[in-house]
């Protein structure tokens, strides 16, 4: 069977990976990045996507795109893409009760589904590990946050297809985490396993029991809609008034200015996870205006403290639906790119009584790939079948083969848990 990769197709940042010679290799693209933008912008001449497409956004607010996850397998009414749109700097109009995005491309109005918009992220990452490999790849294995429901998994599915990817396999982000966690611990028993998982977009909190290479999965909870851009959002809102106190202008209305303040937003967040304090500076950001200020990690703490709290509450979730008390959890292991933030590791570790979190490395980045060949997985063998639409799941999922039993991938309880299973 040829390799398959493993993509992290993510709300604001993607990546690629192969699993070969007994470990995982995370695929840099053309600009030595092993995390490519998920964006997508359209020119009067060209596409661009990734780290061009984000460069440009400033100069091109209007006709760039991100965030296509936040509106993958949604209705247009869906209240969370209509609170969307008011952030968006490019337009989206309904068509057939479906979000469509609609730019203009080398002098045309052009329309894009969200399918589509992520397709053109897969192929990039498709087109970076060609590139690195030497060679086609068709298979793929396409991670989605646990909260996805039917129709934003299909969606994705749908998106691997128009890239020209065989989509092997759908799996849940916090699960492919806890994949990659076990590659390299070792230890023996039965360990209770909490995977934080925060990223730009989506917030998902797993709890895991891993034993002898079977991890399963006790229970989930978080938020289809809390991430990175949500803090970014906060420092640009904080700016944008103070802006207005010291200029009396409101530049809230002007797409440029709100992206380039945007971008020296998400700047300054990830500079406060390793400094106490930051300056921005951007020269005449609206109306000739310059704009120079400083910001410390208090205020941004302050600002965004909330949000930041109410991460624990699907922690506080996930231990009382699987009934196991907080000091039952071996580690904690955090993923995503917003886990950086210190105030957020220091939550985590207090709630846990001061223990410190797993944040050594980010097992999420191409873990999935070990899933993609059937031979490099801690399974002997597996195959794939439908639960029964009155099942607890009610779609696919993957059955796995191990000491005899069958296991159930979506959830990892034996199969019988969801019986009956159909195979395809």
């Amino acid at each position: 069977m040829a390799p398959a990769i493993g993509i992290d197709l993510g709300t604001t940042y993607s990546c690629v990976g192969i699993y070969r010679d007994d470990r995982i290799e995370i695929i840099a693209n053309d600009q030595g990045n092993r995390t490519t933008p998920s964006f997508v912008a359209f020119t009067d001449t060209e596409r661009l996507i990734g780290d061009s497409a984000k460069n440009q956004v400033a100069m091109n607010p209007s006709n760039t795109v991100f965030d296509a996850k936040r509106m993958i397998g949604r209705k247009f009414a869906d209240a969370e893409v209509q609170a969307d749109m008011k952030h968006f700097p490019f337009k989206v109009v309904d068509k057939a009760a479906k979000p469509v995005i609609q730019v203009e491309f080398k002098g045309e109005t052009k329309s894009f589904t969200p399918e589509e918009i992520s397709s053109m992220v897969l192929t990039k990452m498709r087109e970076t590990a060609e590139s690195y490999l030497g060679g086609t790849v068709n298979n793929a294995v396409v991670t989605v946050p646990a909260y996805f429901n039917d129709s934003q998994r299909q969606a994705t599915k749908d998106a691997g297809l128009i890239a020209g990817l065989n989509v092997l396999r759908i799996i849940n982000e916090p699960t492919a985490a806890a994949i990659a966690y076990g590659l390299d611990k070792k230890a023996e028993g039965e360990r209770n396993v909490l995977i934080f998982d925060l990223g730009g977009g989506t917030f998902d909190v797993s709890l895991l029991t891993i034993e002898e290479g079977i991890f399963e999965v006790k229970s989930t909870a978080g938020d289809t809609h809390l991430g990175g851009e949500d803090f970014d959002n906060r420092l640009v809102n904080h700016f944008v008034g103070e802006f207005k106190r010291k200029h009396k202008k409101d530049l809230s209305s002007n797409a440029r200015a709100l992206r380039r303040l945007r971008t020296a937003c998400e700047r300054a967040k990830r500079t406060l996870s390793s400094s106490a304090q930051t300056s921005i500076e951007i020269d005449s950001l609206f109306e000739g205006i310059d704009f120079y200020t400083s910001i410390t990690r208090a205020r941004f703490e302050e600002l965004c403290q909330d949000l930041f709290r109410s991460t624990m509450e699907p922690v506080e979730r996930v231990l009382r639906d699987a009934k196991i008390d907080k000091s039952s959890v071996h580690e904690m292991v955090l993923v995503g790119g917003s886990t950086r933030i210190p105030k957020v590791q220091k939550l985590v570790s207090d709630f846990f009584n001061g223990k410190e979190p797993n944040k050594s490395n980010q097992p999420r980045r191409g873990c999935c790939v070990r899933c993609s060949r059937p031979g490099s997985h801690p399974f002997r063998r597996y195959i794939i079948q439908v639960h029964q639409r009155d099942s607890p799941l009610g779609r696919c999922a993957i059955v796995l083969r191990y000491r005899d039993r069958w296991w159930c991938h979506d959830c990892a309880h034996q199969a019988q848990h969801h019986y009956p299973h159909q195979e395809i």
